[in-house]
């Protein structure tokens, strides 16, 4: 088993056991990232791919500034960005007073394991569905993503808004069925 160190200077050199031992080491992960931005396990697939050979392309760039985990990861988010930046149908433009009101309002999804979220995420608009990873996840802030995706920043603080909108709305439901199973069981 390669170091990192090891790992970066095999896949420089073209080594396909070190180029193995990297995609098999980061690969699991980083499909989990990729199937936070996608619909479809298909779409995830081609952005992991696309973003795997940029991996191996660049990798004689990467300076160790940080792991090479986030190195990567990087490299999937803005592969991912890049997928969806031309296929981006945003939802209209929220109210600027509901997008205020949402603001406010408490926002948690601790009661649900991560295959649910992810189900959740996958139901979201696809404009809606980028911009909650980017912001909520990723650690992004609106003016980044705006300028990521070519759209203006209300735009982005109004598709968070209806993306954590549309979330409650199906967290609040699933709550509901949930209890609802539970009251017909007793």
């Amino acid at each position: 088993m390669l170091n990192e160190d090891e790992l970066v200077k095999g896949c420089i050199k073209g080594e396909r056991k070190a180029q193995k031992q990297l995609y098999d080491t980061f690969s699991k992960k980083m499909m989990g990232i990729c199937m936070r931005y996608s619909k479809k396990s298909e779409d995830a697939e081609d952005i992991l791919q696309e973003a795997f050979i940029k991996v191996f392309k660049n990798i004689k760039k990467f300076r160790g500034e940080s792991s090479l985990f986030y190195w990567i990861k990087r490299i999937v988010i803005n592969t991912a960005i890049n997928y969806h930046r031309s296929k981006l149908y945003l939802y209209p433009m929220v109210d600027v007073q509901e997008l205020h009101s949402l603001a406010d309002k408490e926002f948690t999804l601790s009661n649900f394991q991560y295959k649910d979220l992810l189900i959740f995420l996958k139901k979201l608009p696809t404009g809606c569905q980028v911009i909650f990873n980017l912001y909520a996840i990723e650690g992004y802030q609106h003016k980044e993503i705006a300028e990521q995706l070519g759209i203006s920043e209300g735009t982005s603080k109004s598709q968070y808004a209806r993306a954590k909108s549309l979330l409650r709305d199906m967290i609040s439901e699933a709550e509901s069925n949930q209890y609802e199973k539970l009251r017909q069981k007793a």
